[in-house]
């Protein structure tokens, strides 16, 4: 089976597709209908990605256990993951103030595991409910056309 025989969705008029991974998002309104899609761009953020040891400045932290013993090393601070964490939720954030009213707005978001399910946790009640489909898949890096490709096959 391909990529674009994997997800098969009808993509309404109006619908908001947010496409986004740690790095980049693209927020996209379907102009056409479910039969002739045509994305356009509404919003985009890209973040520039530190490495991680440029990020922190101290060393990890290190732990003792109450009967006094051998003090242990913390596990470092994960700055970069902490970062595309943050983006997440702003992406979510957009998603919120695009998707107010009660316009009855279908959303999609399309996005790798780890962002998917950081994004949940940031879904407001009514991005919640106005979610028609989660595609766990990173597109970021696709043209638009063939993000609308994928998401209708």
């Amino acid at each position: 089976m391909t990529l674009f025989e994997e997800v098969g969705m009808n993509l309404q008029h109006d619908a908001l597709v947010l496409v986004a991974d740690g790095q980049k998002y693209l927020l996209l309104r379907n102009s056409g209908d479910f039969r002739n899609p045509a994305l356009k761009v509404e919003a985009r953020a890209e973040r520039s990605a530190a490495p991680t040891r440029d990020m922190g400045s101290d060393r990890p932290g290190r732990a003792f256990s109450s009967a006094g013993s051998t003090p242990s090393a913390m596990e470092q601070t994960d700055w970069h993951q902490q970062a595309e964490d943050h983006f997440a939720a702003e992406a979510a954030a957009l998603l919120a103030r695009r998707a107010g009213g009660d316009d009855g707005t279908e959303i999609v978001v399309v996005a790798p595991p780890r962002t998917l399910a950081e994004l949940r946790r940031h879904y407001s009640r009514d991005v919640s409910a106005r979610i028609v489909a989660e595609i766990d898949k990173d597109l970021t890096g696709h043209p638009i056309d063939e993000i609308a490709a994928i998401i209708i096959r």
